[in-house]
């Protein structure tokens, strides 16, 4: 699937959350080093990976609680050869956690 810009496909992998019962969070970039134009675009579950070490808050002095739970559903999208638009690289749609449906989220 082709988009024709990066925030087109961001915006798409946005909707397909939504839709399936989790948020997003965008996670990396690579970028050309003569140019600085974005080669790859790393969309990920906002449960992808791990906190290195508990926060704390600093009034109450009790763990935040977790948040990321190892999830690796991601989309990454990648420039394309003819460097006008974007194309989805790769798609992981396996959760290590349960979704949400429409009436079960939290209210918004």
């Amino acid at each position: 699937m082709k988009f024709d810009t990066l925030q087109q496909g961001i915006t798409f992998y946005e909707n397909y959350a939504r839709i399936f019962g989790f948020d997003t969070r965008l996670y990396s970039i690579k970028k050309r080093k003569f140019d600085g134009k974005i080669l790859l675009k790393y969309c990920v579950c906002n449960k992808e990976g791990f906190r290195e070490t508990p926060r704390i808050q600093q009034s109450a002095k009790r763990k935040d609680p977790i948040t990321r739970m190892g999830c690796k559903a991601r989309l990454t999208l990648k420039l394309t050869n003819d460097q006008d638009s974007y194309e989805i690289f790769s798609f992981h749609e396996g959760h290590t956690h349960a979704l949400t449906t429409p009436n079960s989220g939290p209210p918004h």
